[in-house]
């Protein structure tokens, strides 16, 4: 079955798109499904059918020019605010909401660098902040540590008591709204490292008033939805590029940015962008399809996925930044073959053909290729041409060869998807360690974060190279917290009606007498540890490239929208905003 028509360049091709979700990215279990796919089961995607009617002309050449008209008014305006920290920091903070920051990266960087400076001074003599009520001083935590600004959490201390327990009374007390520092003091809350324990208790207190607060609100009011939206999508674990609009069609900037002149700019800049990203991610998905639709896979393995519309979705989500177009793309295209690689051994090898074709990708040599079956044959040498082909791109663009690594990624993931054939096979039971171990390379997070490495080519030196290439912290974080939600049962699999193994499983068999929620809540406790490891890396280590560290945050964020199933295995937070995303132009009528 074939998702997209014969004519690449018709319009139409974009109606045809389907979101499918019959079976999710990287997943991996020790058990095979007990039964597999139909033609008729994976129709079920159809209902996705992202339809476009009535579609907007939009002329792009005058948005161009108003667009970068509001651009110089924008960052005139950051610079004036050099005399006012907190309307400054309002004004990043929107701009980030808004998903239209990395247009003044440079103005963000120098503003920040400058209030940083003066207020670092004062860290030991315990005057950092001290005139700060707890929403300036808690949105200026979270800011400066997310440009990798090291603020220790003991600022917060004037905000808790002898017994070193969080009060609202002295809350109330530092002036300011009550509700805009609770929400900040959550926002900062969510970047903690290891050892952070006040943050934890911040985290904890806040988000407890916050609910509480709830209690009295109206449902449709502006307060309200900003601060549910706060509880269960904080800013550093969410995607702006998902969550913009709702920002802006809701909150009007009410919460933070009603009294602010420059907001009105910002948002006429925010919707702009929003008709010129809109259209760029419209042709890159038509390139896709392109290709996808060339290479007949679908034809060959019937009952795999065919989601090319998902699998850009993970790119998108990882390299955000429009300067990036080819990189999604090719990206987008191993991606796939994640999907395809993980149904081959899930649904159409024996073990004995499984073993035959690790080892071919062990060797990468398609002079041994003849030896496998049909589908395994075709599917490696697609394989081995597309990562060639990406190793001839980063080579013309970088000066690097990383073929070998990008050979070793795939060899390492294929090893990890028969160390769990085997385990089927045998009908043995891993540890949680062996388990949790194999799966953080068998969800093929690596794979992902490897491939963007290269393609991005920053710090591309051989220390760092031989840092990728051993799986490092900030790819396990990041494989971690994607292994571990999957296994919470937030993703069960449609294909495999939830029969997979799972790191909860392996907690239960080892200790007798574990409940279930038990075992869930030391997952959880699991995840909001890695985030903490990914946090460290991401902000304060300074191995890699930012935009490499993005990308690592970004997979980390995109988990929950990929991995939450309802009842009918649809993914109700995630479908809506991928059609927002892609085709809503309901903000510019």
């Amino acid at each position: 079955m074939l998702l997209f028509k014969s004519n690449p360049y018709h319009h139409n091709q974009l109606c045809a798109m389907a979101l499918h979700y019959s079976k999710w990215c990287f997943p991996t279990s020790f058990k095979k499904p007990h039964y597999v796919a139909t033609k008729a089961h994976l129709s079920h995607a159809n209902q996705w059918n992202i339809l476009q009617q009535n579609q907007r002309t939009v002329f792009q050449d005058d948005i161009s020019i108003n667009h970068a008209q509001k651009l110089m008014e924008l960052k005139h305006a950051l610079l004036s605010e050099n005399n006012n920290s907190l309307q400054g920091m309002q004004m990043i903070d929107a701009m980030q909401r808004l998903n239209v920051d990395y247009h003044f990266q440079e103005e963000i960087h120098s503003f920040l660098q400058r209030d940083y400076v003066v207020i670092s001074t004062t860290f030991g003599h315990g005057g950092a902040f001290a005139h700060h009520h707890l929403h300036h001083l808690a949105l200026s935590f979270r800011l400066f540590r997310q440009q990798g600004h090291f603020v220790p959490p003991e600022v917060f201390e004037k905000f808790r008591d002898k017994e070193g327990k969080f009060r609202q009374e002295l809350l109330v007390g530092g002036g300011g709204d009550i509700v805009k520092g609770m929400m900040e003091l959550y926002e900062a809350s969510q970047i903690s490292i290891k050892g952070e324990d006040m943050l934890d208790e911040a985290g904890e207190f806040s988000c407890k008033f916050l609910k509480e607060r709830l209690a009295y609100l109206d449902n449709d009011d502006d307060e309200a939805k900003f601060v549910r939206s706060t509880i269960e999508n904080p800013f550093h674990k969410s995607l702006p590029m998902f969550t913009a609009r709702d920002f802006l069609r809701n909150f009007h900037g009410g919460m933070n940015n009603n009294n602010n002149e420059w907001f009105g700019s910002l948002k006429a800049l925010a919707k702009m962008d929003f008709t010129l990203l809109q259209r760029l991610h419209q042709q890159e998905i038509i390139q896709i399809s392109k290709w996808w639709t060339k290479l007949g896979l679908p034809n060959e393995l019937q009952y795999a996925r065919n989601q090319p519309l998902k699998w850009y979705i993970w790119s998108l989500a990882c390299l955000s930044d429009p300067n990036f177009s080819e990189e999604r793309i090719d990206l987008t295209k191993s991606i796939s073959f994640i999907y395809i690689i993980d149904d081959i051994f899930d649904v159409y090898g024996t073990l004995d053909e499984l073993t035959l074709f690790t080892d071919v990708v062990s060797r990468w040599d398609v002079t041994v290729a003849d030896e496998l079956p049909d589908y395994m044959r075709i599917c490696f040498r697609v394989l081995y041409d597309l990562t060639n082909e990406i190793s001839f791109k980063i080579y013309q663009k970088h000066g690097w060869d990383a073929n070998n690594f990008l050979r070793n990624a795939w060899k390492r993931l294929c090893k990890a998807f028969l160390v769990e054939a085997k385990w089927f096979a045998s009908g043995k039971s891993p540890s949680s360690e062996e388990y949790l171990k194999n799966g953080i390379i068998s969800c093929g997070v690596h794979i992902v974060l490897v491939h963007i490495f290269f393609m991005l080519g920053e710090g591309l030196s051989s220390e760092n190279v031989k840092i990728i290439d051993g799986i490092p912290d900030i790819i396990s974080s990041s494989a971690t917290i994607l292994r571990l939600w999957d296994d919470l049962g937030n993703a069960e699999d449609e294909n495999q009606e939830g029969n997979d193994g799972s790191y909860v499983d392996c907690l239960l068999m080892e200790q007798k007498g574990l409940a279930r929620k038990e075992a869930r809540e030391e997952v959880m406790n699991m995840i909001n540890d890695a985030w903490k490891r990914l946090n460290q890396e991401c902000f304060f280590e300074n191995t890699f490239p930012k935009p490499f560290t993005k990308a690592s945050l970004n997979l980390a964020r995109m988990v929950p929208l990929m991995y939450t199933y309802d009842n009918h295995h649809s993914l109700p937070m995630l479908e809506p905003q991928v059609k927002s995303l892609l085709y809503d132009n309901s903000l510019f009528l």
